[in-house]
């Protein structure tokens, strides 16, 4: 039989492929990427993370000139416009530069990339395009899609996915978000705040299902105080475009009366399905879970020795960072190391503003599993939240009652996202609440307030 192709076959150049490529170059392996986008970085540089951050990021300082907080803080501006192709372009600039940066990275570890869709033509061998190839390892990393809602077509105009919102020609005059979770949330934010009416369609009786129940009460309220109208469980049976506007049906989620809601343009962000269809994993030997998952081992092998799969496709939260790390940990484990990947300690972000940020359980969860001990702190007490004039949220600490070993923190800060990475540092380590209490924070920081919610644990936080 022919000798291999490649040491390793990566099929996928999102966050978890193209750093699954790069750490096998590094370590010494023969490696190739399968992409079938013109350009590298999967769903996260291309139309995800990336693009949506941009998004977020201008819309937050036009709020702020156009809102007159600027003002409030002695910075006038006598006129001021929105320019939605700028706002646009600038994020086309930063995926350009950041995807433009992965097939840089790719020249310089001599990882080769094959243009096209990949199919298994058997266990170790591949077609992409119209090149076949055979190698020794096959990691499967092709991400995720947009699960689309059953009687609802997305047209990608009036009605559209995460995709289409982030490339919206003007203002929505009212926007409605199907899915009340992380991606309806930071889109649906982004529009209000370059003047948008929003209206979020849960089907639950509360935003953000999976997180802390203290973090979802208190981002409805801090949502709503901004301008943003919900309908929890509610339920959305239709949506048809009528020009240009649509008209959505909805009714109770339990049942009842059926209503509309007349809206400019519609958002579908009810969640993510695993890219593994067309794959031909039948050939391979593989078959998918009922959720469209690839089962794993703990180092990320599947069923069938040489393939293996890191992600989205993958059971577990569909983040980026948890790809990445699953990743770097597959090279490892193909190259003989030993790759592990802690998932009690991956971290959640939304980025709002303010931003949202969780790692490890939640209190309801926690209490599942025995006696626990909470400690919170407002940041309307932390002096650099309220220089800033960033007054909304707090940090909760949870700890185990008998060992005091952290198993959660959950936090809702402007700077959230940056701060969660010391918790889950702090519990990777298997830091106790006291730990981080003893630590030294830097004054003053958005950080400190981490530090007074560990001292609440113990009963004794300083500055409430």
């Amino acid at each position: 039989m022919a000798d291999y192709d490649f040491d390793v076959l990566v099929i996928g150049s999102g966050p978890g492929g193209y750093v699954a490529a790069i750490r096998a170059a590094q370590l010494g392996l023969k490696t190739a990427c399968a992409e079938s986008r013109a350009t590298l970085g999967g769903t996260c540089l291309n139309v995800g993370c990336i693009p949506s951050k941009a998004l977020l990021h201008a819309s937050e300082l036009y709020e702020e000139a156009a809102s007159g907080a600027l003002a409030k803080l002695g910075v006038k501006i006598d006129s001021m416009s929105l320019d939605l192709d700028t706002m646009h372009g600038q994020r086309i600039d930063a995926v350009k530069g950041l995807t433009g940066g992965v097939e840089y990275l790719f020249k310089k570890n001599k990882v080769e990339w094959l243009k096209g869709h990949a199919t298994f033509v058997n266990a170790d061998t591949v077609t992409v395009g119209d090149r076949t190839v055979r190698a020794k390892n096959i990691v499967i990393a092709t991400g995720s899609s947009v699960t689309p809602l059953p009687g609802i077509t997305v047209d990608q105009e009036r009605i559209v996915d995460s995709t289409g919102a982030l490339e919206l020609p003007e203002v929505p005059s009212h926007l409605v978000v199907i899915g009340g979770g992380v991606i309806g949330l930071e889109l649906g934010s982004v529009w209000r705040r370059v003047g948008a009416q929003v209206t979020v369609v849960e089907f639950l009786d509360q935003i953000l299902p999976g997180m802390d129940g203290d973090v979802r009460k208190e981002a409805n309220k801090i949502f709503r105080k901004q301008g943003m109208t919900f309908r929890l469980s509610t339920k959305v049976t239709k949506a048809e475009r009528i020009g240009d506007k649509v008209v959505l049906t909805v009714e109770p989620a339990a049942g009842g009366t059926p209503e509309t809601i007349e809206a400019s343009h519609v958002l579908v962000s009810i969640g993510r399905r695993p890219n593994t269809e067309g794959l031909g994993l039948d050939k391979a030997g593989l078959t998918a879970n009922k959720r469209g998952q690839i089962e794993t081992d703990h180092d990320f092998g599947t069923s069938v020795p040489g393939i293996w799969a890191i992600g989205d496709v993958i059971p577990g939260p569909m983040l980026a960072h948890k790809a990445e790390d699953e990743g770097i940990a597959v090279a490892e484990n193909i190259a003989g190391l030993t790759g592990i990947v802690n998932h009690d300690v991956i971290p959640s972000v939304v980025y709002t503003s303010p931003e949202i940020a969780g790692v490890g359980l939640t209190e309801e969860q926690a209490k599942e599993r025995g006696e626990i001990k909470v400690g919170k702190f407002p940041m309307l007490a932390n002096s650099r939240a309220k220089t800033n004039h960033e007054p909304d949220g707090f940090v909760k600490v949870i700890a185990d009652a008998k060992t005091d070993r952290v198993l959660g923190v959950w936090m809702i800060a402007s700077v959230a996202g940056t701060m969660i990475a010391q918790a889950a540092q702090a519990m990777e380590f298997g830091a106790t609440s006291e730990d981080i209490a003893y630590t030294c924070h830097a004054h003053p920081t958005h950080s400190e307030a981490v530090k007074e919610a560990a001292m609440a644990v113990l009963g004794k936080p300083i500055h409430i």
